[in-house]
């Protein structure tokens, strides 16, 4: 009695037992064989026995059927220890009687037929198989190939191959061309596979196939010759029934598609094999010869290597897309930021914004309040490249928010902290010192989140890191949190310095920071005019940082009372 056995996804090792005339698969518990599976439909595929003969068709199911990695559109054949993927549950059917039209006679104990009709191969015993010459494809890959008997057809088409691989640049146009250039070549095949891995530890799978007749039943590849061919990376030449004379009485044999096929390891430029070519024949009078499994060989090597630069290709034209986005992104964050300073008379601004890449977490920005009050806003969100970026800018539209609807800085800041929490992003977190100053009331009112304390230099030339005491925790990192605010006069002459850790880490080539030390000692440079202290930081830490490359995101604010 023929049955069907779960190899994987379900409950592993369960057997069904198939009827005499029909078996419903499917999710629902009536089905002859039951598979609790979600993505299973509930009537989900039907197979029909027809004599000692058994098919499968899919029942018009949401996910479709699998017969030995080929999903079938009609109905297919099933022979013995063919698989049968149906969502992610995997089967094996079985049909002993099928099996023993194989055995006995002048079949039994031949490992030649089940080399070549077995194309599950799960036992993995190659001892004795049919396999009549290999060839190292690993050994002076680059030497030219010996051609077939007659040399100049043979040269011929392999120029053709050649231009036709080196004009293709495409991995999905690539490899029908492969299969194309093989069947001038080898006029008697009637089949033939590029199989690769869909997914770095994934089975092999086709992704290519093409067939001289255009037949879609019989399209099976032998797994035992191809899974030899990847791990010796060999080129195989296995043997064909009309080679054995017991089998030239067999009426089976045909109805097996008993064939001779040549099969070669496509193999990367460091050796390592990256798909595999099977070209069969069902032509006795015409099997291959060692002379055509060394053209495979050649050619299967020119495919590995056009292969190779197809996928650098595709890359590049992915990194130029990739380039390309991320320029209109950084055009996007410039815009974002302020065009120009304020025009608050009796004070005057400078500001600095450079990226670590494309686009960056740092910002900076310039509000304007109500009753002739300015704030200034500097933040840093902890990561760099693009998820940063898109932080920040979602974060400056609730900044302006709320400093314009909260009066109080503080508890603007705290209104700030809860919405970035109810945004939801994970261990995000962002430091950030909102510095208002009210110039009627010569006021500077600072809330610090976590960020490195502004340098104020007074008009005296005094130096000092203002509001570290009363700074509290980055933003996204407590709910409810309550700010405190630094208050002080801001007098004539007073200038305020806001920073990223860019300035402050910058390193040299000798992996030296730049640090907070150099920062207040230039702050303090009496020759430094208020006016010109932004661009003399600026210029300083370049200098200091030279030709080694920038590490972080920069962002720089000072602004000063005239």
């Amino acid at each position: 009695m023929a049955t069907l056995t779960i190899l994987q996804g379900g409950d592993v090792g369960r057997q069904f037992k198939l009827g005499d005339s029909e078996s419903v698969i499917g999710r629902n518990p009536e089905c002859d064989v039951v598979l609790d599976a979600a993505a299973v439909s509930r009537r989900h595929a039907i197979v029909s026995r027809e004599r000692e003969q058994y098919f499968i068709r899919d029942n018009d199911s949401r996910n479709g059927t699998i017969v030995n990695g080929q999903q079938i559109h009609d109905r297919a054949a099933l022979r013995d220890g063919d698989q049968v993927l149906i969502c992610d549950v995997l089967l094996e059917f079985r049909n002993p009687a099928a099996a023993g039209l194989l055995s006995g006679g002048a079949f039994e104990g031949s490992s030649l037929l089940r080399t070549l009709v077995d194309t599950v191969g799960d036992d993995g015993d190659l001892e004795g198989s049919s396999v009549m010459a290999t060839l190292d494809v690993t050994k002076d890959r680059r030497a030219g190939w010996q051609v077939s008997a007659r040399p100049e057809q043979q040269l011929q088409a392999m120029v053709e191959i050649s231009n036709n691989l080196s004009n293709t640049l495409s991995v999905k146009d690539l490899l029908p061309k492969v299969l194309d250039s093989l069947f001038k070549i080898f006029v008697q095949a009637d089949r033939g596979f590029i199989l690769m891995q869909p997914t770095p530890g994934a089975p092999l799978a086709p992704v290519a196939t093409k067939a001289r007749r255009g037949e879609d039943e019989g399209m099976r590849w032998s797994k035992t010759i191809v899974q030899r061919a990847i791990t010796e990376k060999k080129a195989i030449l296995s043997a064909d029934a009309a080679s054995d004379a017991r089998f030239n009485m067999a009426q089976s044999i045909a109805d097996f598609h008993i064939r001779s096929l040549i099969c070669a390891p496509m193999l990367d430029a460091g050796g390592d094999p990256i798909g595999v070519i099977q070209i069969d024949t069902s032509d006795q009078r015409s099997r291959f010869t060692d002379l055509d499994l060394q053209v495979l060989a050649g050619v299967a090597g020119q495919a590995a290597n056009a292969l190779d630069n197809a996928r650098m290709h595709e890359q590049m034209l992915r990194q130029q897309a990739l380039q390309r986005d991320l320029e209109v992104a950084r055009e996007m964050q410039q815009a974002l930021l302020p065009r120009s300073a304020p025009d608050v008379r009796g004070y005057h601004f400078f500001q600095h914004y450079q990226a670590a890449y494309e686009v960056g977490g740092d910002y900076y920005d310039y509000v304007l309040l109500p009753e002739d009050r300015f704030a200034t806003v500097v933040g840093d969100v902890a990561g760099k490249g693009v998820s940063a970026a898109i932080l920040m800018a979602k974060l400056s539209s609730d900044v302006r928010f709320w400093l314009a609807r909260e009066p109080d800085p503080a508890r603007a800041m705290a209104q700030i902290n809860a919405t970035f929490l109810r945004h939801g992003w994970d261990d995000r977190f962002v430091t950030m010192v909102v510095a208002v100053v009210d110039p009627q009331a010569c006021l500077l009112t600072l809330v610090n989140a976590g960020h490195m304390p502004p340098i104020l230099r007074s008009a005296d030339g005094k130096v000092q890191e203002v509001g570290g005491d009363e700074a509290g925790l980055p933003l996204g990192v407590a709910e409810d949190y309550q700010y405190e605010a630094f208050r002080r006069e801001f007098l004539a002459g007073d200038l305020l310095t806001i920073f990223t850790d860019g300035f402050s880490e910058a390193m040299n080539s000798r992996r030296e920071l730049f640090g907070i030390d150099r920062l207040l000692a230039l702050c303090g440079d009496k020759t430094a005019q208020p006016r010109d202290l932004g661009s003399c930081i600026l210029q300083s830490v370049r200098k200091f940082a030279g030709d080694y490359p920038q590490s972080d995101d920069m962002c720089l604010v000072c602004f000063g009372r005239d």
